[in-house]
């Protein structure tokens, strides 16, 4: 099958601590816990954690531990941009910054201007945008 403006993302990335992601995007920015696996320490076993909504075409999944940990690295420019097409409730942003998440500055005028950035417990950075999207 061809990809598609219907095809499923997933957004995979390494975590330090699988709890305090989940703290973060879960009881922070509200996903849905869709799936979660204890992998043990055998080679090439991880822990999972699957993250979205149960409708939605898209999904974060970070995984954990392992025979062969990786150590995330993200960078400045690794955003997750969620378009919220209004303005960026605060009460959203304290609950981020309650459950681990650091709000910071991006080295890019555009998403100071137009959104707040937070960075979640491993550095990655959360783009909520009071803009919306639109592909035309």
């Amino acid at each position: 099958m061809p990809v598609t403006a219907h095809t499923h993302i997933r957004m995979a990335r390494p975590t330090r601590d699988l709890a305090a992601a989940e703290r973060f995007w879960a009881a922070g920015l509200g996903l849905t816990v869709l799936f979660r696996a204890e992998g043990g320490q055998e080679p090439g076993a991880h822990d999972l954690l699957m993250l979205g909504y149960p409708d939605g075409s898209w999904h974060l999944e970070l995984v954990h531990g392992g025979g062969h940990p990786v150590e995330p690295r993200p960078t400045e420019e690794d955003l997750l941009v969620l378009y919220l097409d209004g303005p960026v409730p605060q009460e959203l942003v304290e609950r981020l910054l309650a459950h681990g998440g650091t709000r910071v500055s991006s080295p890019n005028p555009y998403w100071n201007e137009w959104g707040v950035t937070v960075e979640d417990p491993d550095g990655y950075r959360l783009v909520l945008c009071r803009r919306g999207w639109s592909n035309s």
